[in-house]
């Protein structure tokens, strides 16, 4: 599965890496007392990583050999009403992004069409069921807008819902392994003005970081990564 291009990727993780960069030596040469061989270790290895949150609570890996994994999302009818798709979307940039990363996803395309063949699924150990697969992370959003509060001028998004992970058997069983409460906002220093962008790029923008942020449960990221988003 494949949604943009190696050469979009390469080019993406390029910027982001010269970005970061940037950052530690406009930090460095800003601040008093910076010490050069912790730039050094950064330039050379990378920021510190920081361990998935899943795997911490559960000593477990979405990346281990033979592990495979379905994604479904939901949102109520009054989100479905005000965001039309906002629950597919999700769960297409969601698998995007732990697809990147080396996790074993099923296409979200063949998700929906099962959810479309069975309206009365209750229970999303079902889907884990239909598709054979080791984990099934069911996130809930419970809340999502993409403008400021009390604004029509002003974008920022924002999303509030549970993550849950529920591991599957043998037998087509599942238990619920791990769950964790999300609250997202985008951008996180201020928000934009709706002249400097358009509803739909800020509405892909937001998908894309709120993704991220449901990926960063599951697999490794730096410390230096949120820096291009608090603007």
């Amino acid at each position: 599965m494949t949604f943009f291009s190696f050469g979009q990727r390469f080019h993406k993780q390029f910027f982001n890496t010269i970005t970061k960069l940037v950052m530690v030596l406009v930090l460095c040469t800003t601040m008093s007392g910076c010490n050069y061989f912790i730039l050094l270790g950064y330039l050379i290895g990378g920021p510190p990583s920081i361990e998935p949150d899943f795997d911490a609570q559960t000593q477990k890996s979405m990346t281990d050999k033979d592990v495979t994994v379905a994604i479904v999302c939901y949102a109520p009818l009054e989100l479905q009403y005000n965001f039309d798709g906002l629950h597919n979307d999700l769960a297409k940039y969601t698998t995007f992004r732990l697809h990147s990363h080396g996790v074993k996803v099923v296409n979200p395309d063949r998700i929906r069409a099962w959810l479309d063949e069975n309206p009365d699924w209750d229970k999303p150990e079902e889907i884990g069921e239909a598709f054979d697969v080791t984990y099934v992370i069911h996130v809930e959003l419970h809340e999502y807008s993409l403008y400021e509060e009390n604004s029509s001028d002003l974008y920022r998004g924002h999303a509030e819902g549970m993550v849950t992970v529920y591991e599957m058997d043998e037998d087509g069983e599942g238990e619920k392994l791990y769950s964790k409460e999300i609250t997202s906002t985008y951008p996180l220093r201020a928000p934009r003005a709706t002249s400097e962008v358009t509803f739909s790029k800020f509405k892909k923008e937001y998908l894309s970081r709120l993704s991220d942020e449901i990926g960063r449960l599951f697999y490794e990221y730096y410390r230096g990564d949120d820096f291009t988003h608090a603007i």
